[in-house]
């Protein structure tokens, strides 16, 4: 057995087993649980086991929700509901702006007080570049992190995939890639003026990593991470217009695809999150563009990290550092997560179908329904 633990952890009394991986909880960035406001796709009680069961014992959960999460006395009781409802402890980033419309500030200092860990807008545009900056400087006062999640509307309005071929041929609206990379180099600049901490979700595309290699480089206090099915899939898996493959920030091309990957393994990108978002079966039974986005990922997480093992693209000790160790400390929770403690047992070599029925979240939309996949977590030892 291969242990993964770092030396923070007290290793639980596991029974050795030949060919396993004994690793820390896993800890992802950006997962979109439903609650409140959308229990018809998913609850936290649904998705904290799905999570759980699959090596998640921390979630971070943007402010997106409905209500928006921008009231500090609301977080507490989510987070108490997270861990006793699904067995998860969840932690919140906060509204950066207002109901995130990008006008005003939204009340940080009690978001703060309430628990969150970072603030965001939640990929929603601001009004103009003066209140970003107004928003960003206002943060910085309290100490707090800014996630961004770069996506400029002017250029992505209607888009429903990757501007390219595959978009041309189904007659499909397009998001070209500057929709990301214009409001990444913005946030950049905004970064380096106000020397707030940031972090940097769901990157896609060649540029982005292009820009983030530049921004690291300069030495600005950033990191960023990338969705696990934006390294396995790209916009050739919407032929036939599979909703299934419908997800935004859209799957972009095999060379996109290919700087991801190349950023993971030279550190540019520090961490891999799930953009976990389940759906209900009626959400992708729509043509391609009237259709909800989002793919279901949980279930399929590990196998997708012990495929980037099996191509070389990561070691274990990289894939424990990118799902565990790295989005812990970009969180800001290591205390908790090394007071937490924990283990997951995968098998790397276990081979297994994706069902309907095999499936744990309740969100059965994936486009690797009904396929074999091989690595699965097949213990947790959480309290």
């Amino acid at each position: 057995m291969l242990n993964l633990l770092p030396n923070t952890f007290t290793q639980p009394n596991i029974e050795t087993k030949k060919d396993h991986w004994l690793l820390p909880p896993l800890v992802d960035l950006c997962a979109r649980l439903r609650e409140p406001g959308l229990q018809q796709h998913g609850t936290l009680e649904s998705e904290g086991y799905a999570a759980r069961s699959t090596g998640f014992l921390h979630v971070i959960t943007p402010p997106d929700t409905n209500p928006i999460l921008e009231n500090g006395s609301l977080l507490k009781g989510l987070r108490e509901r997270a861990k006793q409802d699904g067995g998860i402890h969840l932690h919140i980033l906060g509204a950066l702006t207002a109901g995130l419309k990008g006008e005003r500030p939204a009340n940080v200092a009690g978001l703060k007080k309430g628990g969150c860990i970072a603030v965001t807008n939640a990929g929603r545009a601001f009004e103009n570049d003066l209140v970003m900056l107004r928003t960003l400087e206002y943060a910085a006062t309290f100490g707090l992190k800014v996630f961004f999640y770069p996506n400029e509307p002017s250029l992505s309005a209607g888009g429903v995939t990757h501007e390219g071929y595959i978009a041309s041929f189904h007659g499909l609206q397009g998001i070209p890639w500057l929709a990301e990379t214009v409001a990444l180099s913005t946030q950049l600049l905004m970064v380096e003026e106000t020397g707030i901490a940031a972090h940097f979700s769901q990157l896609t595309c060649k540029s982005s990593v292009e820009l983030m290699r530049w921004a690291k480089g300069k030495g600005l206090p950033v990191t960023c991470d990338v969705a696990m099915h934006q390294l396995h899939l790209t916009d050739d898996n919407i032929e036939g217009f599979n909703a299934q493959a419908f997800v935004l920030p859209p799957l972009r091309s095999n060379t996109d695809q290919k700087a991801l990957r190349k950023g993971l393994q030279d550190g540019t990108i520090d961490a891999i999150c799930s953009h976990h978002e389940p759906l209900n079966d009626s959400a992708k039974k729509a043509p391609f563009a009237e259709s909800t986005p989002g793919i279901s990922t949980f279930d399929t997480f590990m196998a997708l990290g012990c495929k980037l093992v099996r191509e070389g693209v990561l070691t274990p000790e990289q894939l424990v550092d990118k799902i565990c160790l790295a989005p812990a400390r970009i969180a800001g929770i290591e205390a908790v997560y090394n007071d937490v403690g924990g283990a997951v047992l995968v098998d790397p070599n276990l081979q297994w179908q994706l069902t309907a029925e095999t499936m744990l979240s309740k969100g059965k939309n994936t486009p690797f329904l009904n396929q074999t996949l091989q690595g699965k977590v097949v213990e947790t030892y959480f309290d």
